[in-house]
């Protein structure tokens, strides 16, 4: 894991390839192309492009009506103005009649960094993983992220995804994508890490400190959070009997939330949610944004000694 891309660079250039096979395909943003990276599909397919302008709300409801026509309208804004100021048009407007609009929504995650707390959505995955038949998929890397994109053009359905303003670690290896069915990066019998997002390779610098230690992690990538993959949660969670759920997230509502809802009951064993614990973001420099928020592999590391010496 060399190469560094961010997933929104990864989306933008994807609905690009997109805009070349299908011309059903057309893309909406609000006043912010040049960060979600719809810039490029803008650039190739003006004739398909919306500017909406600052104005979110009145553009779900212009992709709700598209969808009306046959098109597939992609949605991109900011994670705090798409999830949250829009909350209400997506339910309503999308999800509500179950049309065909795919949310993608960027800077979301303390990594946005200097944008500070106020633009550090914490809440969407809860948010839209909320609405009933609404699809949530948060992509790993950058190749996880262009597959996605081509995914969602296919799928029927209202979904959201979610992408990151920071360059990451792209995947050496080349494993498939499927909405609702998890990766196992790597297998591991002591602990299973449940991850999404930037935190998936986060969670796998944890597993290498933890096999120093004699710990055999397992990490598996949930890059869809709804519909979840239950029998291979179930599956880890009875194989290693110690469960950790890492996620750039409020550890309310989120990927840790989905695990336990799929184990309640089920499986008795250890858990640990790792996320953002009920509070907002701030401003700094992402990697030092990260580390204050315990969202570095050492710190992974650390928290799941702690939880193994838990009791059930």
């Amino acid at each position: 894991m060399s190469e560094k891309i961010a997933t929104r660079e990864a989306y933008g250039k994807a609905l690009v390839e997109l805009g070349a096979v299908n011309d059903k395909i057309v893309v909406l943003d609000a006043d912010l192309a040049g960060a979600t990276m719809t810039k490029y599909f803008k650039a190739a397919y003006p004739d398909r492009f919306y500017d909406c302008g600052i104005a979110e709300c009145n553009m779900m409801d212009i992709g709700a009506g598209l969808s009306t026509m046959g098109l597939i309208p992609f949605c991109s804004t900011f994670a705090m103005f798409g999830a949250g100021r829009a909350y209400e048009q997506i339910r309503n407007s999308i999800a509500y009649p179950k049309f065909n609009v795919k949310i993608c929504c960027s800077h979301a995650g303390v990594s946005v960094g200097e944008d500070g707390g106020s633009h550090q959505c914490l809440e969407d995955i809860g948010l839209m993983r909320l609405i009933p038949g609404m699809t949530v998929i948060v992509p790993a890397d950058a190749n996880e992220a262009r597959k996605a994109t081509f995914a969602l053009a296919e799928f029927q359905g209202p979904a959201y995804m979610r992408t990151a303003r920071l360059a990451t670690p792209v995947f050496e290896e080349d494993y498939p994508f499927e909405i609702g069915k998890a990766n196992v990066l790597r297998e591991g019998k002591d602990v299973a890490v449940f991850a999404c997002g930037l935190m998936v390779a986060e969670a796998l610098e944890a597993a290498k400190l933890l096999a120093a230690e004699g710990v055999d992690a397992a990490v598996i990538n949930i890059h869809t959070i709804k519909p979840i993959d239950a029998a291979c949660v179930t599956e880890y969670a009875k194989k290693c009997g110690n469960v950790v759920t890492v996620e750039e997230h409020s550890v309310i509502g989120g990927l840790g939330d989905a695990v336990a809802e799929v184990l309640m009951g089920q499986v008795n064993c250890k858990f640990k949610k790792i996320g953002v614990n009920d509070q907002f973001g701030q401003s700094g420099k992402a990697a030092d944004v990260l580390r204050e928020y315990g969202l570095t592999g050492d710190q992974i590391r650390r928290c799941h000694q702690e939880n193994a010496l838990m009791r059930i």
